[in-house]
């Protein structure tokens, strides 16, 4: 069931999404050649709580099938698509991080994720890294009240192919308010097979572009949490949380004076 969220529950969602763009904002600083990913996740789990909210993914998950998530971050490192977990492993240069970050407020979320070059990249690796905040920026852009959510993910697979990379088709973005994950999925690639759904004032959702420079297809590692490109072919992860309202769509997970 999709949910249309009240002004008093938006209240509490903005604030978690805030608190999500100081997340990531600080990883931005932080991520450079030498930095380890547990060292970024001990940093922004303290960032997490010194703005009085939790750690969302910290905990998160736990099933028959995999053990909870140990970490505040997912931090994903090259082929790894989503869902890396942190550990002493030094970034360098060259690399792509991308860093998935979620935070609770009062009881409502807040969910998004970068990819940021660490020290030089290749042109090829900056292309990659580009296209998909761009497929991102085009989904953002075809949200609105009466619109389609099919409209939405025909944004991501038409600018991410057209450039040559692959939209990843196992995971998608996801509604969000008083759950982490809730209806409608929202798919970075169109199939008539998928629900769709009109965009209705109140509903929100995480718009997530997952992309690979080779082939789509995944698998997951044995710790039965990192997803990686099944090639090995580097992949780039943006997303932001948006509301749909009465005029279009507001951004959620960004902060003052900032667009992306």
């Amino acid at each position: 069931m999709i949910t249309l969220k009240s002004e008093r529950e938006l209240e509490r969602i903005r604030v978690a999404c805030r608190v999500v763009a100081e997340a990531l904002e600080l990883v931005r600083t932080l991520a450079k050649p030498g930095i380890t990913t547990a060292y970024l996740d001990k940093r922004v789990e303290k960032r997490i709580i010194e703005c009085k909210a939790e750690p969302a993914f910290k905990g998160h998950g736990a099933s028959g099938r995999r053990p909870p998530f140990p970490a505040s971050i997912c931090a994903s490192v090259n082929e790894e698509v989503v869902h890396g977990i942190p550990s002493e492993r030094v970034l360098l240069e060259g690399d792509l991080l991308s860093v998935d970050v979620g935070a609770r407020y009062a009881g409502y979320y807040g969910d998004g994720a970068l990819t940021v070059p660490i020290g030089d990249v290749s042109p090829a690796a900056q292309k990659l890294l580009d296209v998909c905040r761009e497929a991102l920026e085009r989904a953002i852009a075809a949200v609105g009240p009466g619109k389609r959510l099919a409209d939405v993910s025909r944004a991501v697979q038409g600018h991410v192919e057209g450039n040559g990379f692959s939209v990843v088709r196992d995971l998608v973005g996801h509604g969000i308010g008083s759950s982490l994950w809730e209806e409608p999925q929202v798919p970075n690639f169109y199939s008539p097979k998928l629900r769709d759904v009109v965009l209705r004032p109140g509903m929100v959702i995480a718009i997530e572009p997952m992309i690979n420079a080779g082939g789509w297809q995944v698998k997951t590692l044995r710790n039965r949490w990192t997803v990686v490109s099944r090639d090995g072919s580097p992949s780039a992860h943006f997303e932001h949380t948006v509301c749909v309202t009465r005029d279009g769509v507001e951004v959620l997970t960004v902060l003052d004076g900032r667009k992306d």
